[in-house]
């Protein structure tokens, strides 16, 4: 990329990953915007091009930092923002000559949403066979039903999985399959870069909600794929591993997890029931799921007779996967304790939370704070004049 471009960042003698990546970014809300965040961490330059209402997630208060919605700063730092009306000749010219200095474009807009601008990925293909376009919807692009995380999680059976067993269904607290899609297209492009280094042509990367979501459920689907399995709600319990999950102490619940016998058998010789372990109805993984009541029993039985706190150094320093349940403030403290840095802050201004990759040599960066609503107009008009097209880059 051009160095004559956005003076606004601060200098740094460290390359970053994705230096000279250019992305112009139509996405909106959360998979998207979490996908090119994650990329411009890495040092892409994400141009971020808003209708005049902005991102719907600007209004999405409480909670809020200075009057700006945290939902939108949580997935929008290290980006540059200018609004363009694609209904106007004018700003439409503006994004396609946008588009001609990019080598990723990114959009979640409904299946054939884009195709009145000539964005459609048939003629972006044949404008821009260099580029790389990632489409995120919903359901994929038979269909334009919206593509809304909450829709997700109920058509997939997520929520047929989380909740007591005798409970109405229950959403997950975090919109977790605009996150996994959101991972899911930043892989894509990446490997879509890659091909193109090699063959210098670009492609269209299609994700969406759905798919990702059926991925990420894992073994849930997986067993359903190959064994006809159709899991159900267990509450905090794992339909295949036991001990693992939330378990009473004297004063409140603790988690502890045994993915192996061996783990097993420690915890047992900590608990002081190093006879249970050899009890055959509990000596593998199958016969502790088959009787895994009265195992509980017996563990909260040792557990209540000290507390949560207490026991936690106590199983964790017998090697034994354990942790207290605490709210999201004490686990980023808890975070903090080991060493993590979780807050990140941008541009000198707002705390984030960190992105969580970390290189060894070419570090993530933080240059910049989520842009206010065509906040950097100028910046990028002037850019477009100095930038070279993408083919004399």
């Amino acid at each position: 990329m051009s160095q004559k471009t956005f003076k606004t960042e601060p200098c740094t003698d460290t390359k970053l990953p994705l230096d000279n990546v250019v992305i112009a970014d139509f996405s909106r809300v959360l998979a998207g915007p979490y996908c090119t965040m994650l990329l411009a961490d890495m040092g892409a330059t994400v141009i971020k091009v808003e209708s005049p209402n902005g991102d719907d997630t600007r209004e999405w208060q409480p909670p809020e930092h200075n009057g700006q919605s945290t939902y939108f700063i949580s997935v929008n730092r290290n980006k540059y923002s200018v609004v363009l009306d694609l209904k106007d000749r004018e700003d439409l010219e503006i994004a396609y000559q946008i588009i001609d200095r990019a080598d990723v474009f990114v959009e979640n807009f409904k299946p054939n949403g884009l195709k009145q601008f000539g964005l459609d990925p048939n003629s972006v293909s044949r404008r821009w066979p260099h580029l790389v376009h990632a489409s995120i919807t919903g359901f994929g692009a038979q269909t334009d039903m919206p593509g809304y995380d909450l829709l997700v999680q109920a058509i997939s059976g997520m929520m047929t999985l989380t909740g007591e067993a005798h409970s109405q269904p229950q959403r997950s607290g975090v919109a977790i399959f605009d996150i996994i899609a959101g991972l899911h297209t930043a892989v894509a492009i990446l490997s879509a870069l890659r091909i193109r280094d090699r063959t210098g042509t670009g492609q269209h990367v299609e994700m969406n909600l759905l798919s990702s979501a059926l991925s990420g459920l894992a073994n849930q689907t997986g067993g359903y794929a190959a064994a006809g399995n159709v899991p159900t709600r267990m509450g905090n319990d794992h339909p295949s591993l036991f001990p693992y999950g939330p378990f009473n102490t004297a004063d409140r619940e603790i988690i502890i997890c045994c993915g192996n016998t061996r783990q097993f058998a420690q915890l047992m010789a900590t608990l002081g029931l190093p006879d249970v372990a050899s009890d055959s109805r509990f000596t593998t993984m199958a016969n502790r799921n088959a009787n895994r009541e009265e195992l509980r029993y017996l563990i909260e039985k040792s557990l209540k007779s000290m507390t949560a706190d207490e026991w936690f150094p106590l199983l964790r320093n017998a090697g034994i996967p354990c942790a207290p349940i605490l709210a999201v403030d004490e686990g980023v403290r808890f975070a903090e304790e080991l060493g993590l840095s979780p807050i990140a802050i941008t541009g000198n201004e707002v705390q984030t939370i960190r992105n969580p990759i970390k290189f060894s040599h070419t570090p993530v960066h933080y240059a910049k704070s989520p842009p206010k609503l065509g906040g950097d107009q100028q910046v990028i008009l002037q850019w477009i004049k100095d930038a070279p097209l993408w083919q004399e880059r």
